[in-house]
């Protein structure tokens, strides 16, 4: 029994050391989805934009508990492991997950850090178990279903609304005279959008909140609330626009995004945080109380939002601007973009899209959607203030939404399907190197699904490894841990290095040189 306890007390120890590391990774990797916007547009500088976001990480880490509780109680049943069972199960889905992301980050491929951690331990719990019996597969399908269904959801939403907001402001999100007839109404629908997900469904675990529903909601109705939020936000916004003049509707659209933004956060840190903290905790709190206590625990204010800062530190990293760079040209409005994709990926978006055009048929589509163009200090605009308005109220909403039903869905997924999905809005896939641009979105989406695979059967393997090993097992788990991480940060930086550094600096010596083919398709 004394083996027992100290080998518990090993994982234990060492998995409050790689929940540091993995706090960071998904900050690092999930930034994207945060600023991705804001910065695309030029709205504000990237280090702003994460500061701002940082800070409602923080605050979304702290009311992030039932979503916690979803992800640690109901992916596998501890009826049919032991306690060592137990933490092997939790360290291997850290040991395998911190590479992965730390790996996609290099690379700037976003990858879901909820699917990664939800198939991680389902394999665990079959690695060390070798029973199909203890996967909850019910309560698996229930949250890879909701994955799904809100890639979905996002999509098909943020498509319509983007054609309708487009339809309506047409090109140029700033003119004056179309902001100040239709801007109103657009701000009113997008701000009573953020209340009613944030407000009445995403935080609707905080007391007051719940009691201000309880007391209001019920007198005028869901639609009579919805109603008189649409009317209060249209009549305020129209009175701002019409005592800022041209000021106020040269910077609506600016200020709408940030807004979003900071709802986005939000919901991110109450969502994802159990990505990243909640093996960790489940492995202190076995290790105090007992196996039982690794799913009825309750969560320190002070843990969570120490989770938070640090989701917010590697929002910071070098990986996570390359992460933000791909996907943001991944559907920029710019005609030439520098990405990297695969060649079966260009040739199977060829496929599926018409990607050669003339010069008559793209001057023949209508002119409703931004061209190419740079902001007023030069800078590439990938985005206008319209678009990522959009983008950022859908993802916000859709993850709130889930928030507040206990369902721990993808961000990286939510707000990937949001940018396609307004692309399409935008028609920037009729433009220019648009096979190019969906080649990666096809190559993104393939990384998604082989990081599933990858960290089920790895997370098997760890677990399995750890489990009848013990203290050589983990030992050998966490030297392996740390040579992959070395020799994929060697890879990653190559591959940044041919693919977008040295490209860089061959055109700015030589602009008019011919370019190698390979070399045409840059990664970010």
């Amino acid at each position: 029994m004394e083996i027992s306890i100290n080998f518990i007390s090993v994982v234990t120890f060492v998995s409050l050391g790689m929940l540091i590391w993995a706090c960071i990774e998904v900050g690092s990797n999930d930034a994207t989805n945060l600023v991705n916007a804001v910065f695309g547009a030029r709205i504000l500088q990237r280090k702003t934009a994460v500061t701002i976001a940082g800070i409602f990480v923080i605050l979304g880490a702290i009311f992030a508990s039932p979503v916690m509780d979803t992800v640690r109680k109901g992916i596998f049943d501890t009826a049919f492991l032991d306690a060592e069972g137990a933490v092997c199960v939790f360290i291997a889905s850290y040991l395998v997950n911190t590479v992965l992301l730390y790996t996609y980050s290099g690379y700037g491929l976003p990858v879901s850090t909820t699917a990664t951690l939800v198939f991680s331990l389902a394999g665990g719990a079959l690695g060390v178990s070798r029973e199909m019996g203890a996967v909850q597969w019910d309560t698996l399908g229930k949250v890879v279903g909701a994955i799904f269904v809100s890639i979905l959801f996002s999509g098909v939403i943020a498509f319509l609304v983007q054609r309708m907001f487009r339809g309506a402001i047409r090109k140029d999100s700033q003119r004056h005279d179309l902001v100040l007839l239709h801007g109103p109404w657009i701000t009113g629908l997008t701000m009573v959008s953020l209340c009613w997900f944030m407000i009445v469904t995403g935080m609707s675990e905080i007391p007051a909140i719940a009691e201000w529903k309880d007391r209001y909601l019920g007198s005028v109705g869901t639609g009579g609330l919805l109603v008189i939020l649409w009317a209060l936000f249209t009549l305020i916004t129209h009175l701002l626009l019409t005592i800022l003049g041209r000021k106020g509707t040269k910077y609506l659209f600016h200020a709408t995004a940030v807004i979003g933004m900071v709802c986005m956060a939000f919901a991110f840190g109450q969502n994802d945080l159990a990505n990243c903290a909640s093996p960790g905790l489940a492995n202190w709190m076995i290790w105090k109380q007992g196996l039982d206590a690794g799913s009825k625990m309750s969560i320190p204010l002070w843990t969570l939002f120490s989770c938070g800062f640090l989701m917010f530190m590697g929002m910071s990293t070098k990986r996570a601007q390359r992460v933000t760079r791909a996907e943001i040209n991944t559907a920029s409005q710019q005609s030439k973009v520098k990405l990297y994709a695969p060649e079966w990926c260009v040739r199977l978006a060829r496929l599926t899209m018409r990607s050669e055009k003339s010069k008559e048929e793209e001057d023949s589509l209508p002119d409703v959607a931004p061209a190419s163009g740079r902001s007023e200090d030069g800078k590439k605009l990938h985005y206008d203030p319209l678009r990522a308005s959009v983008i950022l109220a859908v993802s916000a909403c859709v993850i709130a939404f889930a928030s507040g039903l206990g369902l721990p869905v993808s961000t990286t997924y939510v707000c990937f399907a949001a940018v396609i999905a307004t692309g399409w809005g935008d028609r920037v896939f009729t433009r220019g190197r648009s096979d190019l641009k969906m080649g990666r979105a096809i190559w993104v989406v393939t990384s998604w699904l082989m990081g599933a695979a990858i960290a089920a059967l790895a997370s098997a393997f760890i677990a399995f490894t750890i489990y009848h090993l013990q203290y050589f097992g983990l030992a050998l788990a966490f030297a392996l841990n740390l040579s992959l991480r070395l020799v994929f940060k060697r890879r990653s930086d190559s591959h940044e290095d041919t693919y977008h550094k040295k490209f860089k600096m061959g055109k700015s010596r030589k602009k008019n040189a011919p370019i190698d083919k390979r070399q045409a398709r840059l990664s970010l």
